[in-house]
């Protein structure tokens, strides 16, 4: 880590994604990977057959600074991004398949993760630890394993213990939970009104459990809780709900990764405002499905932001640290 200039260790904190089943030449893509991205998300339209996932993330890895995180939202159900290879859905989604029983849910389990292994993915946006409290609820719904907090407690806990037998990076989400809102983050920012003993009893009580067993990652959601924080801001970028509810509240000492950063949920700030106000609330790794000029140019000012002493350099170096932690927990680097 101390090789890394600031601007690198700015970019081993981004995800990014990219347009095409092909790797980008000559883009701003392929100069934040030179740079030192974190990591690559992969959606649907980049997976056309197991060959050519293959191939794409062998050509991802040589141009790489650093070793990285190959991640999906592969849940089974509505959001899987194999739907190329298989001509379709091939899984369940959550509440279905542990419906059918635990040991079904395992054996799911166990399959997504040996196809996600064998195409050289290494990090699952997994499990979905929301309790779907409001059955209306446009984005949970089925994606949830219950309206139960128990029940999601159990399957979740089958489903984190399953991935790390294949070497598959969990990340649970979406951390304090979205299973109350009545919106969906990715077109607007829900709002969730529960008074903190209720969100801890019933929607952090997942979080919590997951904590425990060791969950190597978790998502923040683009969500606000105002009786979590007075200001309004999404748990993504609250310092009230990263820091001092799950780093020091709950212990969690894994990498906090934000929900996707394009998502409308956090429209109402630049995003160097949202991405300044995360890193000093703790949050460690951004989601930017969009690699342009515009992400490309955000690190520059994050870099020269930090370099100004309006972002912590200590929470930098922590992230990486971090970062770099995991990688060589699961043999990445």
């Amino acid at each position: 880590m101390k090789k890394l200039t600031l601007k690198e260790k700015i970019a081993q904190m981004f995800i990014i994604g990219f347009e095409g089943d092909k790797m980008p030449s000559n883009t701003y893509f392929n100069k934040i990977l030179e740079l030192g991205a974190g990591g690559v998300i992969f959606f649907t339209q980049n997976i056309k057959s197991e060959k050519q996932i293959k191939s794409l993330i062998s050509e991802i890895e040589k141009n790489a600074l650093i070793p990285m995180f190959y991640s999906i939202d592969q849940e089974g159900g509505r959001v899987e991004r194999t739907e190329n290879i298989h001509n379709g859905k091939k899984y369940l989604s959550a509440k279905n398949a542990y419906e059918m029983g635990i040991s079904y849910l395992q054996d799911q389990t166990k399959q997504i993760a040996l196809e996600l292994k064998s195409y050289g993915i290494n990090m699952n946006f997994a499990p979905v630890l929301d309790v779907n409290t409001n059955e209306n609820n446009p984005v949970i719904n089925e994606r949830a394993f219950s309206s139960n907090t128990l029940d999601v407690i159990n399957a979740s806990k089958v489903v984190i213990r399953e991935y790390e037998k294949y070497g598959i990076i969990t990340v649970g989400k979406h951390f304090p939970g979205h299973g109350a809102s009545n919106s969906d983050s990715h077109k607007t920012l829900p709002i969730i009104d529960l008074a903190k003993s209720k969100l801890k009893e019933v929607h952090i009580k997942p979080f919590e459990e997951a904590i425990k067993i060791g969950i190597p990652a978790i998502m923040a959601a683009h969500v606000s809780y105002p009786n979590l924080d007075t200001t309004m801001k999404p748990a993504s970028i609250s310092e009230k709900i990263i820091k001092e509810l799950l780093i020091n509240e709950l212990n969690f000492k894994g990498v906090i990764i934000t929900d996707d950063m394009e998502m409308n949920g956090i429209k109402n700030y630049t995003r160097l405002e949202a991405c300044t106000y995360a890193v000093n609330a703790g949050v460690n790794m951004f989601i930017f499905r969009n690699s342009n000029k515009d992400i490309y140019e955000l690190i520059n000012q994050l870099t020269t932001e930090t370099e100004k002493g309006n972002i912590s350099e200590d929470k930098i170096n922590e992230s990486v640290s971090k970062i770099f932690d995991l990688k060589c927990r699961y043999n990445i680097m």
